[in-house]
């Protein structure tokens, strides 16, 4: 699990850039599939059929991170950008970043005051990210480009995945390849022998900016039940906005309803059973201020019953995200055990 999360959140792919990500799952996932292919909006859908009859199952993950895009290039070379995704203005600056150009990547320094300036400003000043420019040592912008930067190039932050504290990790991106690491696990992993229907197993774009790429994928799949997976907010640090209701390391969240979501009750029902069953520890969510892939599954055709199984993360859409491994174990159980418990294709329908 840590060398393949490691792998993945080392590739670049904001949103709409996911495609080096697309392509790494594609090379590892389609040799066990029954079907793989990339859609017109680059989601990565991969089909696994199960060796006993029943419902048809849609698992999503997004590839994409929140990042960045070149807006325009200075004539001293420093870059303004646009944002992708969810970002707090509060921690931009002096952050380390990647700009991916036509030459490959270019380090960057989103830029800021020195300290010894701060006796002449606001010291309560949060400066809007539209004020703020990437320094990437070019001298000009004649230099940029030489760099191979251009317009419309996207930008990620820089953290490697790094062990942290005790069974910890610390980086970038987690949301969501940390789920979509456990979506390739539980292909890789599961006994399909014993799989009742079959799984689409969907590695969603453009999540960050809309749920874009869960509401074309949708469209493709006649699902009789959904499942998102994906990080969401640990809320036990000590800032007056946290309820500590969901704890790093306290195991998987079980969403109830969140901004893009109110999870069918007999979905996060058997998620909640299993977890007894299986001596998981488990945590509700209910959290109006985040959305995931489930907020468009659901509402497909004449609509999906669907749930989501939520990765805690401290610092979420921050440079230095921290995840639990062991939480990670535990949603990985908990997704095998849930494709595992499915028989009928009605068996989520409200009567």
């Amino acid at each position: 699990m840590k060398e393949l999360l490691r792998e993945l959140v080392s590739l670049p792919g904001t949103c709409g850039f996911e495609e080096d990500v697309a392509q790494y799952l594609y090379r590892r996932v389609a040799p066990l599939a029954d079907e793989a292919y990339v859609d017109g909006l680059g989601n990565l859908i991969v089909m696994k059929q199960g060796g006993q009859e029943g419902p048809t199952l849609m698992l999503s993950a997004h590839m994409d991170e929140v990042g960045f895009m070149v807006r325009k290039i200075e004539k001293n070379g420093l870059l303004r950008f646009e944002k992708l995704g969810g970002h707090d203005d509060r921690v931009l600056p002096s952050e380390h970043v990647l700009v991916h150009g036509a030459k490959g990547a270019c380090h960057g320094i989103i830029g800021t005051i020195s300290c010894h300036m701060r006796r002449f400003d606001d010291e309560k000043l949060v400066r809007h990210y539209r004020q703020l420019y990437i320094d990437v040592g070019a001298r000009d912008d004649a230099g940029v480009g030489e760099m191979g930067i251009s317009e419309g190039d996207g930008i990620t932050w820089a953290t490697p995945l790094q062990d942290f504290g005790q069974n910890r990790a610390l980086g970038h991106g987690f949301d969501d390849r940390a789920g979509c690491a456990l979506l390739v696990k539980a292909l890789e992993e599961t006994d399909f022998s014993q799989v009742h229907g079959k799984v689409y197993f969907v590695f969603s774009s453009q999540e960050e900016v809309g749920l874009r790429g869960a509401r074309v994928a949708s469209q493709q799949i006649a699902a009789d039940v959904a499942l998102a997976v994906d990080t969401t907010p640990a809320s036990d640090t000590p800032e007056s906005v946290n309820d500590g209701t969901i704890l790093l390391g306290g195991g998987p969240g079980i969403k109830a309803m969140d901004g893009s979501l109110v999870a069918n009750a007999k979905v996060r029902r058997r998620l909640q059973e299993l977890c007894a069953k299986l001596n998981i520890p488990c945590q509700i969510e209910v959290f109006p201020g985040i959305g995931t892939d489930a907020g468009e599954m659901h509402k497909e055709k004449a609509g999906v019953p669907t749930g989501a199984i939520s990765i805690p993360s401290r610092y979420a859409h921050c440079p230095h995200e921290v995840i639990d491994w062991g939480d990670m174990d535990q949603c990985l159980k908990l997704l095998q055990a849930f494709i595992l418990s499915l028989r009928e294709p009605g068996e989520f329908w409200s009567l």
